[in-house]
């Protein structure tokens, strides 16, 4: 199988958009023709043009003048690797895309990109600040369409994102999109996840190593995210969410799009909500998403997890009977704290339960095998 390869102009143009970064933050905006996607359009010139007019031609002479053996360099010493849009391992959802990036600079398994095909692709996104209920959804989706399959996709934020990447690791792989530099946990906070995901997954982005975070960045790896999935799922979004910039760029191009109800008194779940009252299709579970993309009954969403021991099944009825922190369910077993405490936290370990900020264990849908 041959390694990814990108052309000297496509990591140049990379590298420009690192140099402009600083100039980009300020007059990226909401204001339509200011939108960083619509931005990243332009050509090489006329983004310089547009964004740093006085220093146009210097940065362009400057980013033109590095050699190829110095952008591979910089690669190979971040431990990336990149793609561009002349190899034909370059993802096929971003052909469609008319502000596709020039080239992906990943971590993680290149083999992976023989497997980014819009139908296997789903993108999971929603609320940093999610509910105990949105990061539950978040988890089990990336899990069930993992087990079925399926490609998710997500960026690593906190939240929605960061559930729905852990789920899938927890049933195989996932790819994380980031609006840095490929080679930076960002937020620092998830650099296990990050190193995990580098390890078993893959992680890209369409700036150069090194490069840091700019506001702009995420509308940017936003419509990325949009473009490689066949469907984007919303599972939970503010009225005012970056995640509905990322549903507006997939159904922009022509996407599926689907959304989890949440309550209608949410604030949490009042963007999720909109959508599905404009017509995104319902997302219950993994089964809805399955039925969506590939035809109803084409492909069951996986619900099974490992085996468990006599005594795990029995912490975990007695979760399923209501018993809610471990020392109600020690208490009804007449088990040890310390051996109800482990048997919950392989439990949670496992997928089959979730606890709460406040030690409360609430039932998942994961049923086990052979239980």
């Amino acid at each position: 199988m041959s390694e990814p390869h990108a052309c000297p102009d496509c990591l140049r143009r990379s590298r420009l958009l690192a140099h402009l970064a600083p100039y980009i933050e300020k007059i990226a905006s909401g204001t339509v023709g200011s939108r960083s996607p619509e931005l990243l359009r332009l050509s090489n010139e006329d983004l310089a043009a547009a964004v740093a007019p006085k220093v146009a031609a210097q940065i362009l002479a400057e980013v033109g003048a590095v050699p190829e053996s110095r952008l591979l360099a910089d690669l190979v010493a971040a431990q990336c690797w990149a793609c561009c849009r002349h190899d034909r391992r370059f993802p096929a959802g971003l052909h469609d895309a008319p502000d596709a990036p020039w080239a992906l600079i990943g971590r993680g398994d290149p083999a992976l990109l023989d497997r980014l095909e819009p139908e296997g692709i789903v993108t999971v996104v929603g609320a940093r600040r999610a509910t105990t209920y949105g990061r539950e959804i978040a988890r089990e989706l990336g899990r069930e369409l993992t087990a079925a399959g399926l490609l998710v996709v997500s960026g690593l934020a906190f939240g929605i994102d960061a559930c729905a990447h852990r789920g899938a690791l927890e049933a195989g792989t996932t790819i994380a999109v980031l609006g840095c530099g490929a080679d930076i946990a960002y937020p620092a906070s998830h650099r296990s996840l990050w190193r995990r995901i580098c390890e078993d997954g893959l992680v890209v982005s369409e700036m150069p190593p090194g490069t840091g975070a700019w506001r702009w960045c995420f509308p940017a790896r936003n419509r990325i995210m949009a473009a490689l999935a066949g469907m984007t799922v919303v599972v939970e979004a503010a009225q005012r969410s970056g995640s509905l910039i990322t549903a507006d760029l997939a159904a922009d191009l022509g996407r599926d799009l689907g959304a989890v109800p949440g309550p209608v008194n949410s604030r949490a779940s009042a963007g999720a909500n909109h959508l599905l009252a404009g017509g995104a299709c319902l997302v219950r579970d993994a089964q809805d998403v399955l039925d969506a993309m590939l035809g109803p009954g084409v492909r069951k969403a996986e619900r099974t997890g490992p085996e468990l021991s006599p005594e795990q099944l029995r912490v975990l009825a007695a979760i399923e009977e209501g018993e809610e922190t471990s020392d109600a369910v020690a208490a009804r077993l007449d088990l040890s704290g310390a051996e109800t405490a482990s048997a919950l936290a392989t439990l949670e370990a496992l997928g089959y339960v979730t606890c709460s900020l406040v030690g409360s264990y609430a039932r998942t849908l994961l049923q086990p095998r052979g239980g």
